[in-house]
């Protein structure tokens, strides 16, 4: 818990180094200096499970959404596989959400209903570094398998500086199309149209009960910027917290400073924290502690 409340990062890069790409790396060491996010690897590059848990416990995070990504042009392949020591160490802080991309998976639904098997709270999608759409039919059986199984579908919906990228692919309007085709399937718009589109992505969680805005790689006291045009404690109430964890200056951090940039109520903070990750996320709960009070 992080001053007295429960919080959720709904977006954790967890990868193994060596899987990575240089501008990876860049990345991380840019907008995540203002942390040690390097002591918690090992010499090989991998993550250290017994280090990551207790910085996780220190920064307050209840639960943290574990992102694999196969995009081999930009970022590199990170396979769900390499996230489970993190996993089996904590399975209670600790959640993987699948990814897949339709250029390197086929049978698509197939490979959702086997990453499925390690437990994923979601599926992501990352458009702008797999080079294609979301309305593209080859997601369809991918969506299915979602929709029946009760899961949510990220998007990445904002620019990225990788080589590489296609940013044309953020637009968040293609969600709207597939949700015509698929009804009471669950959307969450990663990074909340960063660059171009934060009115389109806040006109569809506003619009649609079944769309949602993830907060990760947005400065929050650039909040009331961004969604300037709109009822921004109205939107608030659609919002989920991420980080885009390590490329974040503090975990804690952010989380305040969300509190502080947004101007809400107790009630409407607790679900921007944790509370709507908890109602989209597949089987995500709280555990409760010896003084009744719900953490990791």
């Amino acid at each position: 818990m992080l001053d007295g409340r429960p919080l959720i990062d709904a977006h954790v890069h967890a990868a193994r180094l060596p899987t990575l790409r240089p501008a990876w790396r860049r990345w991380a060491e840019e907008f995540g200096s203002s942390h040690p996010w390097q002591d918690l690897y090992d010499d090989g590059g991998a993550l250290v499970p017994e280090r990551v848990d207790a910085y996780f416990d220190g920064e307050g995070v209840d639960i943290a959404l574990l992102l694999c990504e196969y995009s081999p042009r930009t970022t590199g392949t990170q396979p769900i596989e390499d996230l489970r020591p993190l996993l089996e160490h904590n399975p209670r802080r600790f959640r993987p959400v699948a990814n897949v991309n339709p250029h390197l998976h086929y049978p698509i639904g197939e490979e959702v209903e086997r990453q499925l098997g390690f437990g994923a709270a979601a599926l992501k999608l990352h458009p702008v570094h797999g080079g294609f759409g979301v309305a593209d039919p080859e997601l369809y059986p991918a969506y299915e398998v979602c929709r029946d199984a009760g899961l949510p579908v990220v998007v990445h919906c904002g620019t990225s500086s990788f080589p590489g990228s296609v940013n044309r692919y953020a637009d968040p309007a293609p969600v709207d199309d597939v949700l015509r085709l698929f009804p009471g399937l669950t959307f969450v718009l990663a990074h909340g149209g960063r660059g171009w589109w934060y009115d389109a992505a806040a006109f569809l969680a506003l619009s649609r009960e079944e769309v949602w805005i993830e907060l990760s790689g947005l400065p929050p006291r650039r909040l009331p910027e961004y969604y300037a045009r709109h009822d921004l404690r109205r939107l608030a109430r659609k919002f989920v917290f991420g980080t885009d964890w390590p490329g974040v200056p503090g975990i804690a951090r952010n989380a305040r400073a969300v509190g502080a940039a947004l101007g809400l109520d107790a009630e409407a903070l607790a679900l921007v924290l944790a509370g709507n990750a908890l109602r989209i996320y597949k089987d995500l709960a709280l555990a409760p502690a010896p003084d009744g009070r719900t953490t990791a």
